[in-house]
């Protein structure tokens, strides 16, 4: 099994939509990833995507097939140092190792491409054990937990910030 990362292209709006059109990812991640994803969501954000130079939110790919995505979003004024780190990985490859391989790349693209960066920070929702421990494999560190500071579904939750510096 080969994980790599790579940045997104058209071709790859199908796929993307066969596997970001799941509750069970979109359950996970922040409301602004549409459900129901649609081409029209797919093809706005591979647009997003191409214009970043250089990249910065790419796809994950195992054995050359789109696996999930990943990504930074830089911060600015005075967080301008910071990323925060966020990803996902379909679900039909789900328990292979491979988040924890693609947050592993993306740190070391990170250094190669934005080394001005000296922190970077994942929030992650408090049901979501599996997110943290690929977190906690790749070095990163619970800095905190936000009581009650999101809500997804309606249900208002715990948010655990983990944090990887320098």
């Amino acid at each position: 099994m080969r994980i790599s990362l790579k940045p997104w292209q058209k071709p790859d709006r199908y796929i993307l939509v066969e596997l970001a059109n799941n509750i069970r990812i979109w359950n996970n991640v922040r409301d602004r990833l549409p459900h129901p994803y649609t081409l029209q969501h797919a093809d706005t954000f591979i647009a997003y995507c191409a214009a970043q130079k250089p990249p910065h939110v790419l796809a994950v790919t195992m054995d050359d097939h789109i696996a999930g995505c990943i990504g930074l979003e830089m911060q600015t004024d005075i967080s301008r140092l910071s990323a925060e780190l966020g990803y996902w990985i379909g679900e039909p490859f789900w328990n292979k190792g491979i988040a924890t391989e693609a947050v592993k790349q993306m740190l070391e693209y990170t250094s190669q491409h934005f080394p001005s960066l000296v922190r970077i920070y994942a929030g992650v929702f408090e049901k979501n054990t599996a997110s943290m421990r690929v977190l906690e494999k790749v070095g990163f560190y619970l800095e905190g937990i936000q009581r009650q500071a999101v809500i997804k579904n309606g249900a208002v939750m715990d948010y655990y910030m983990w944090v990887k510096l320098g």
